[in-house]
């Protein structure tokens, strides 16, 4: 029972010093003695700084996915791309190294964000997939429009999530109003863009029918992202020192 403990003090140790120091000045040093462990725990967990780090990455994207399953199971609407995105938004505000990932901050991630790239190129493709099928299956019970492809809607819906991000770290300090706010903006975009009726801007909620084709969509979107997650603990257990 200590181990996992252990391992996760030091993950959190490790995010924490990646955001505010940089990828290149963290050292397994400073992240051990933050942790209170020894040096050569850490490498009983991870091989390397950079697994430790990608690890980091990982376990941040999982913590949202985790939370975005939770949501899907407690409400079919979170299917929807506007809800999905509201709520990943949310995510994206309140953790660090999700704001970093998202912004490409090479300030913060340096060449991890290289590594990672490489290292985590099947689980991104699968992820991708996954949501491509997502759209796939709310076109089959009329939940998103079926005037473009899905993969245009694909297209749509990652720049308009790629947009929101990139926009609150130019406009630091001068977007607009709150926080919950702009997660709204997004929900409205991405309804007016994806979503049935066309152009809507309705909360979904409120639109009769839509409930029930969302409960009927709703286990199988779910499956997509249980998928990923399973994908996701593979990858983290990967990173491990065997």
């Amino acid at each position: 029972m200590e181990q996992p403990g252990r391992g996760e003090r030091i993950l959190r140790v490790a995010g924490e010093l990646l955001v505010s120091w940089g990828y290149r000045r963290v050292t397994i040093d400073e992240i051990a003695h933050r942790a209170g462990v020894g040096k050569g725990t850490v490498y009983l967990h991870w091989k390397t700084k950079d697994a430790l780090l990608l690890a980091v990455l990982l376990d941040s994207k999982n913590a949202a996915l985790r939370r975005q399953l939770s949501r899907q199971r407690e409400s079919p609407l979170e299917a929807l791309p506007s809800r999905m995105a509201r709520g990943y938004f949310h995510d994206f505000l309140t953790s660090p190294v999700l704001r970093a990932l998202h912004t490409d901050n090479t300030n913060v991630l340096g060449r991890l964000t290289d590594i990672a790239t490489v290292e985590l190129a099947e689980l991104m493709d699968h992820t991708t997939d996954a949501v491509l099928r997502h759209l796939e299956i709310l076109r089959t019970h009329g939940l998103v429009r079926d005037d473009l492809s899905t993969a245009d809607q694909l297209h749509t819906f990652t720049a308009v999530l790629s947009g929101f991000f990139t926009t609150e770290a130019l406009r630091d300090g001068r977007a607009p109003e709150t926080a919950g706010h702009r997660a709204d903006l997004l929900a409205r975009t991405l309804r007016a863009a994806l979503e049935t009726p066309a152009g809507s801007v309705t909360d979904p909620g409120d639109l009769p029918g839509v409930r029930a084709a969302a409960t009927l969509a709703a286990p199988a979107v779910i499956a997509l992202y249980e998928h990923v997650a399973r994908l996701s603990a593979e990858e983290m257990r990967r990173q491990l020192r065997d």
